[in-house]
């Protein structure tokens, strides 16, 4: 009776064995299928954010070139309100150096000295 439990006994173990080897293969092939599905996924989303950064480098190059052209509008508008008034206070000043030369050289020459004097302190 001792050997037949035994014999029982061996064939549950073996039993269980067999059935615990099973589960582990198909937990291994569960665990490689969920490899590849995790891989297909990733790159999957790889690609999207790829994408998804070449279009927001898109819109920023877009933004940029905007943003260029408005600039060089206004640097162009306020090139000819400066030439404008160049124009219109030249004549003014050459009128006052005409009227005074004198007293024009020593203010050019102040100013000269002063420009100077900043220059070369800062050496």
């Amino acid at each position: 009776m001792a050997a037949k439990k035994k014999s029982v006994a061996n064939g549950n173990i073996e039993a269980r064995l067999a059935a615990l080897r099973a589960d582990f293969g198909a937990l291994q092939d569960d665990m490689k299928g969920l490899y590849g599905d995790v891989s297909e996924v990733a790159s999957e989303r790889a690609a999207l954010a790829m994408k998804s950064a070449e279009e927001i480098a898109d819109r920023a190059v877009a933004l940029a070139e905007e943003a260029a052209k408005e600039a060089k509008g206004v640097a162009l508008e306020y090139k000819d309100e400066a030439e404008e008034w160049a124009e219109e206070n030249a004549e003014e000043l050459r009128g006052y150096v005409r009227a005074q030369p004198i007293q024009s050289l020593l203010i050019a020459g102040g100013i000269g000295a002063f420009l100077g004097a900043i220059f070369l302190s800062r050496r």
